[in-house]
């Protein structure tokens, strides 16, 4: 079988960075295969980090007009990165970076303009990945389930902590994934609101204690109680939560810790409302992977349960970026990448739009 040779690009709601992610990717049977070759994660600089953040604001003219510089500046990453690394890459899929998701009026928007990347790359390009199922009905995310589905369908829960915590498993011989809520988005505000980038391990957190009343404002929050297919992002985080967090005076480290016992008891209930056995295995990706104190209480409120599991480092930093370039492999074969059991869209749809360097 062809072994496809693809560069994949994330850049999530947390606001590390640009994370790439050079894969091989094959189909062994009626499995999915995948080696993770060369990766590098790139940090924003405070100012391209400020305007992520704040380009939700941004006027229509100005909007597009960073869509299109954003897009060379992943063309130009990609660029030497290929360079430094002697690559031959077939084709990069990029999620690009979400500014507005409001999927109840029909609108996501990730800006990284697909032929301005091409173009400053010198490379085809899929991206767009969420706008077709969002014009189908659906909620154009979570989009990781299906790389869940096809890399780690031994793990009866997989769990990605970003910016915002969403979680997958079968169901009913389905797939179901959603946002669940709050994950480092609501930590790394409280740290940079203090000069820090961000809690390393959650050293911070484990040394406060947690705010009861602010705890509770968080657990009662209507996104919670939604039913699935749901998901949220920083709209409802700048609407919602910051107003609570701000509103809280309190030192640093115990709002670090109220976040991270909000963040575990709403995982830990959705693991428990949909969980069908007794001995299951979570598997955790993404940053928030990395705090050792959200990982201990994570599995404390979890029980015996429910094992969690921690891969390597590179797999927790670059999953995402993994299963986007499965996706840009799945486009190219004409195959599903985007589970309508998953956003509660009409259909299941082979998403992405193309775009060639000129």
């Amino acid at each position: 079988m062809k072994t496809y040779q693809i560069l994949g690009l994330m850049s999530g709601t947390s606001l590390d960075g640009l994370d790439l992610a050079f894969c091989h990717i094959w189909q062994s049977g009626t499995d999915w295969k995948f080696k993770i070759k060369e990766t590098k994660s790139v940090s924003y600089s405070p100012e391209l980090q400020s305007k992520l953040r704040n380009s939700i604001f941004l006027p229509a003219e100005e909007l597009l007009s960073f869509h299109n510089s954003y897009g060379t500046w992943l063309g130009e990453q990609s660029k030497g990165f290929i360079e430094e690394h002697a690559l031959n890459v077939e084709c990069i899929s990029s999620h690009g970076h979400t500014t507005h998701h409001r999927p109840e009026m029909g609108l996501t928007f990730q800006i990284g303009s697909g032929q301005h990347l091409a173009n400053a790359s010198g490379q085809k390009v899929i991206c767009d990945f969420r706008t077709n199922d969002v014009a189908l009905g659906g909620q154009g995310a979570p989009l990781v389930p299906i790389g869940d589905t096809l890399f780690f369908g031994e793990y009866d829960f997989c769990l990605n902590l970003g910016g915002i915590a969403n979680v997958s498993f079968d169901k009913d011989g389905q797939r179901i994934a959603y946002d669940i809520g709050l994950a480092n988005m609501i930590l790394n505000h409280i740290t940079r609101k203090n000069g820090l980038d961000y809690d390393k391990g959650g050293q911070l957190a484990s040394s406060g204690r947690a705010n009861k009343e602010l705890l509770t404002q968080l657990n009662h929050l209507e996104y919670y109680h939604l039913p699935y297919p749901k998901s949220t992002g920083y709209e409802w985080f700048v609407e919602k939560v910051v107003p609570l967090v701000d509103g809280t005076d309190d030192s640093m480290a115990n709002p670090l810790c109220t976040g991270i016992h909000h963040i575990c008891e709403q995982v830990a209930t959705q693991v428990k409302v949909n969980s069908r056995k007794s001995d299951n295995l979570l598997l955790v990706t993404g940053g928030g992977a990395l705090n050792d104190f959200l990982i201990q209480t994570l599995q404390e409120k979890l029980g015996s349960d429910t094992q969690v599991v921690v891969p390597d480092k590179k797999l927790i930093e670059f999953k995402e970026a993994l299963v986007f370039a499965l996706m840009g492999v799945l486009r190219t074969e004409l195959k599903t990448n985007v589970l309508s059991s998953v956003t509660g869209a009409k259909r299941d749809s082979s998403s992405g739009v193309v775009f060639l360097p000129s």
